[in-house]
């Protein structure tokens, strides 16, 4: 008869996303991930296979619970650009948060840490980033035509624009103790969509 799982599965792959977001990948070893998720390296294995896989998974979830409400935000019915800012200043303000300001981005991380060498990660970050990227273009475009936003600006261009920028200062703002340097950034490149 086999043994049930003494453990849940789903606290312990949030409890370890926790971990990985904190430390990085390379810098969060097995051992670091029995004691963190207090299960024993058989049942970590077992249920998770590899440290990658359980990281890949661990990607996951985070894209599951991050990206809908990016979604939310800009899709909501109504003039789009004022979501689009809302969107920019929301990130720009976490940036410069404590917590956040700490672990960053997972994406961001991940994308730094791992995407250059691993194409698993690679795939999932370029799929966040398309996903984030047209659904400003979305925004955008609805901005266009309803007004809002120039008839000589490229949606797509903007849009691409404001990745990029949403990616940097989760950069900037993990290693900068200044607030102030992603928050005028945001603007000025806000300024952009006048």
């Amino acid at each position: 008869m086999a043994r049930t799982k003494e453990f849940d599965p789903d606290a312990a792959l949030q409890a370890a996303l926790e971990l990985f977001w904190a430390r990085g990948y390379e810098a969060t070893t097995m051992s670091d991930l029995v004691a963190h998720l207090g299960i024993g390296r058989a049942s970590l294995y077992a249920t998770f296979g590899s440290k990658h896989e359980l990281y890949l998974k661990a990607l996951e979830r985070y894209l599951e619970t991050r990206d809908p409400r990016i979604m939310a935000e800009l899709s909501a019915p109504g003039p789009a650009l004022p979501a689009v800012r809302a969107l920019v200043r929301r990130f720009a303000a976490e940036a410069g948060t404590d917590g956040l300001r700490q672990c960053g981005c997972l994406v961001t991380n991940s994308a730094a840490e791992l995407a250059p060498h691993d194409a698993a990660v690679a795939r999932r970050v370029e799929l966040s980033w398309e996903q984030v990227e047209t659904l400003l273009h979305s925004a955008l475009s609805r901005a266009r035509a309803q007004g809002e936003l120039p008839a000589d600006r490229d949606p797509r261009a903007l849009a691409r624009m404001l990745l990029v920028l949403l990616q940097g200062l989760r950069v900037v703002g993990k290693a900068s103790s200044d607030p102030a340097r992603v928050r005028d950034a945001a603007e000025q490149a806000l300024a952009l969509l006048d």
